[in-house]
Parts: C-alpha cells; sequence; structure tokens
C-alpha cells in the first residue's frame, strides 16, 4: 500500500509539473503577443501622429498660400489671417515631426529638408505681400507667375509622401507579423488547454484507483482491527512479563554478584589482620641480621601488601556500588508511580535547601527563575530527577569562576520545559548523548562517581512520558532541558485506552 501511495503521488506530482509547465506556455506565449500588441500600438499611435502632422504641415502651407493669393486679388488684409495663423504654426508643427521621428535617420531627412522647404515657400510668400503692401502688385504677381511657389509646394507633397510611404509599408509589416503570432498563440492556447483537460482527467482517474486502492485497504485494516485489541493485550503481557524477567534477572545477578563480593571482602579483612600479625612479628625481630629474604619480607609486608590491600578495597567498594545502582534502576522500573499535582517551585526548593551546604563550600549560587508551573506527576521522581542535576552541576563547577546554577521552567507547545543551567566545565558536543548511558562520564574523571545520575535521570524521566536532552559549550557552561505532559494521569490513561 505505501509503495502504491508512493507511485500515486509521483505520478500525480508529475501530471502537475506537466501541466504547470503548459499553463506556463500560454502565459508566456500571451504576455510575448501582449508585448508585440503593445509594440505595434506604439507604432500604430506614432505612425499616426506622423501622418496627422504631416496632413497639417501641408495644410498650414496651403492655407498660408490661399491667404497670400486672397491677398493679392482683393488687397484686403482679412485675407492675410489665415497666412499670419499658418505661418506661425508651421514652426511647431515641424518639430513635432522632428520628435515623431525618432532615431529614423532616413524620416530625420525628410523632415530636415520638409523645413527647408517650408522656409522657402514663406520666404515667397512674404516677398509677394511685401510688394504687396509697397504698391508693387505688378511685381508680386510676376514673382506669383514664377511658379517658383508652386515647385515648392510639389516638393513638399512629395517629401511628405516619401515620409507617409514608409512609415505605411512598416504598419502593413508589422500587422501581418501581429496577426501571425495571434494565430500561434491561439494554437498555442488551444493545445496548452487540450494538454491541461488530458492531464486532469488522468489526475482523475488515478485519484479514482487510488481511492479504490485506499477502500480495499481500510476494509483490510478494519479486519485486522477486530483482532488488534485480542493481540495487543497479548503482546502487553508478554512485554510486561519480559520486564518482570529482567528485573528479577537484575536482582538475581545483583545478588549473585554480592556474595562473592562479601566474601572478598571478609578475606580481605582477615587478610589485613594476618598482616598486621606478620608485621608486628617481623618488627620484634632486629634488623641488623637480616638476609635478602628477611629484606625483602619485611619490604613486602610494610608496602607492597598494604598497597594491594588498598587496591583490593577500592575495587570491591567500586563493585559494590555498581552492584547497588543496578539494583536502584531494577526497583525503580518496578515501583508503581503516584500521579499528584505537584508545586514545582515550593518541591525545588525543598530540593535546593537540600543541596545549600554543599553548594556553599563550593562558593555557588542557585536560584528559582521565574513562575513555575503546577503540574501533576509522581513527586519522588521529580524530587530525585532534580536532585541528581543539581549534584552534577555542583560537582563539575569550574573552579576559575564563581558557580552558578539556574533553574527555570515555561510552558511550550502544551508541555512544561524545565531547565537546569549551569556555568561549569561544558561537556564535549561528542558527549552529548553519551552521558547518558549507563556508566558512561565525560572529561577528566577527577571527581568521585560511577556514571549512573544521568542515566537514572533518563529511566525516570521517561517513566513519567517525558524527555532529557543536553546542549553544552566546553568552558562556558551545560543546560539540561527536560519536557514533561501537564497531567501524568491523563497521558497514562490515554496509553491504557490506546493499549
Amino acid at each position: 500500500m505505501h509503495t502504491f501511495s508512493t507511485t500515486v503521488t509521483r505520478r500525480a506530482l508529475l501530471m502537475l509539473i506537466a501541466a504547470a509547465l503548459a499553463l506556463l506556455g500560454i502565459v508566456a506565449t500571451s504576455g510575448w503577443l501582449a508585448d508585440s500588441t503593445r509594440q505595434f500600438s506604439g507604432s500604430v499611435s506614432r505612425m499616426t501622429s506622423l501622418r496627422v502632422a504631416a496632413g497639417t504641415l501641408l495644410s498650414q502651407l496651403q492655407d498660408a498660400e490661399i491667404g497670400q493669393r486672397g491677398y493679392l486679388l482683393t488687397e484686403d488684409r482679412q485675407y492675410l489671417k489665415p497666412y499670419e495663423t499658418a505661418t506661425t504654426a508651421v514652426d511647431t508643427t515641424i518639430a513635432r515631426l522632428h520628435d515623431l521621428a525618432g532615431g529614423n535617420t532616413d524620416a530625420l531627412r525628410i523632415v530636415d529638408r520638409l523645413a527647408v522647404l517650408a522656409a522657402d515657400k514663406r520666404e515667397e510668400l512674404a516677398q509677394t505681400i511685401a510688394l504687396m503692401e509697397a504698391g508693387r502688385r505688378d511685381e508680386a504677381l510676376a514673382v506669383v507667375r514664377t511658379g517658383r511657389g508652386m515647385m515648392l509646394m510639389d516638393d513638399a507633397r512629395r517629401s511628405l509622401a516619401d515620409l507617409i510611404t514608409p512609415a505605411d509599408a512598416q504598419l502593413d509589416t508589422q500587422l501581418s507579423t501581429l496577426i501571425g503570432q495571434a494565430r500561434a498563440s491561439g494554437w498555442v492556447a488551444n493545445l496548452g488547454g487540450l494538454f491541461i483537460v488530458l492531464v486532469v482527467g488522468g489526475a482523475v482517474w488515478i485519484a479514482f484507483r487510488y481511492a479504490q486502492d485506499l477502500m480495499r485497504a481500510q476494509s483490510a485494516i478494519q479486519a485486522l482491527n477486530d483482532s488488534l485489541e485480542q493481540r495487543v493485550s497479548e503482546r502487553t503481557k508478554e512485554l510486561q512479563r519480559a520486564n518482570d524477567e529482567i528485573q528479577r534477572f537484575a536482582y538475581i545477578v545483583s545478588h549473585d554478584l554480592r556474595a562473592p563480593l562479601v566474601n572478598v571482602m571478609g578475606f580481605t579483612g582477615e587478610f589485613e589482620a594476618g598482616l598486621a600479625s606478620v608485621r608486628a612479628h617481623l618488627d620484634r625481630q632486629p634488623a641488623d641480621g637480616d638476609d635478602a629474604v628477611a629484606s625483602e619480607a619485611r619490604r613486602a609486608v610494610a608496602e607492597d601488601m598494604p598497597e594491594a590491600i588498598g587496591f583490593i578495597r577500592a575495587s570491591t567498594s567500586k563493585m559494590d556500588r555498581l552492584i547497588n545502582a543496578i539494583l536502584a534502576l531494577s526497583r525503580q522500573g518496578g515501583r508503581t508511580l503516584n500521579p499528584e499535582p505537584v508545586a514545582m517551585r515550593a518541591l525545588l526548593e525543598s530540593v535546593v535547601a537540600s543541596f545549600r551546604h554543599q553548594a556553599g563550600e563550593q562558593h555557588c549560587t542557585i536560584d528559582i527563575e521565574g513562575h513555575l508551573p503546577v503540574l501533576v506527576s509522581d513527586r519522588l521522581a521529580l524530587e530525585q530527577v532534580f536532585g541528581n542535576l543539581l549534584d552534577n552541576a555542583i560537582k563539575y563547577l569550574d573552579p576559575a569562576r564563581t558557580g552558578r546554577i539556574a533553574i527555570r521552567g515555561r510552558v511550550e507547545d502544551g508541555r512544561l520545559v524545565f531547565d537546569v543551567v549551569d556555568n561549569g566545565r561544558g561537556i564535549p558536543p561528542q558527549d552529548h548523548e553519551r552521558i547518558f548511558e549507563l556508566f558512561r562520564r565525560s572529561g577528566v574523571q577527577d571527581r568521585p562517581g560511577e556514571g549512573i545520575g544521568l542515566a537514572y535521570v533518563r529511566t525516570l524521566i521517561r517513566r513519567l512520558q517525558g524527555e532529557v536532552a543536553v546542549e553544552s559549550v566546553p568552558g562556558q557552561g551545560s543546560v539540561f532541558r527536560i519536557s514533561l505532559p501537564r497531567s501524568l494521569t491523563q497521558l497514562s490513561e490515554k496509553h491504557a485506552h490506546d493499549a
């Protein structure tokens, strides 16, 4: 079922990626077409403005010429109003054409030519009007009859045609290109839409198959659940029997180990008493006549044998402590927890008070910081946990600085978190997990201990349905962090119900 679910997920993901790529292609094509349309619209606007400006220039020149001819025929200055308006506006129109030509060299050349033609035309018109105003009407008409003004207008029309014709051709080319792009975009959109429909159909088909397989799997799970409670109950009993066997084994092993250990300790005492008798006898004998054997015997009695007895006693004492630790752990596993409301500040103040003398000797301060919550848990186990952590913190303080230990508590993700912070020696990163193992220690072994305390702490915390971890930097200190449920009763009932 897991393999099929993974396959379905992979196929659905591939289809979604394919659909996304198709949609991205459609969007990209639409964007490309929109950009082309925008560019075409800009060209249309510019070319339209160019055509309008060109027509305006021609109209202005024609208006000026009409005004000039009306004045020459009637000698009425009212006919000069169109001339004066047109000649004033010509410069503005030519400047507009120059701006619309932009960076087109050919168009700029034509506009410059139009500016020259317009200037010549205005000069010709101004000359005839000036002659007419001077009363030299025949001379003014003679200038008109030369046909120079008509040639200038014809040249201006041709130049305007040269300016407009390429613009129209460019617009036609761009329009053809835009139409082709629109067709291509339409094909892409249609094919992409069809592809997306196929992808969606495939996804629906895969989902339908998956739903069918899921229903079959649920039926199989339901069939298994029908007999699950009985199997869980049987497994729980088996685990409980195995746990009881382990505890009995630990007790028996510890008891069997203690018997020969007591014999060794007893015979060591008798050996020590016999050694005292031998030493007393040798002390009564004069040392002057000793041979090499007697001197060696005196040295053995005075130095070697007491040293050996000391090693034996140290080893048996250590063995005795280890056996006691094993017994304590085995008894703890069998002890029934007693959940009750525990005010953590009061509990910790009591625990800290028991370490005041030990902390005072080390010139160490212990502070309980902030508000500490109330929880439902086993009081004795909590006292043992924090007692062990405080004992460790005081034991491994750094003599180079004043010791400071702080206990803090907070609520985090629905659980209660407690930190025991010290500024002691610190623990190397590779030992952060190792120190919680039985009989394992970290750093220089210059303090008494068997490596049992933190293993005992972890055992207790796990029985309280919690976790313990350490964060530490060598030379700076350590933080032992404990996470516990608000209520051991509720959690225990939940586990019992789940079982």
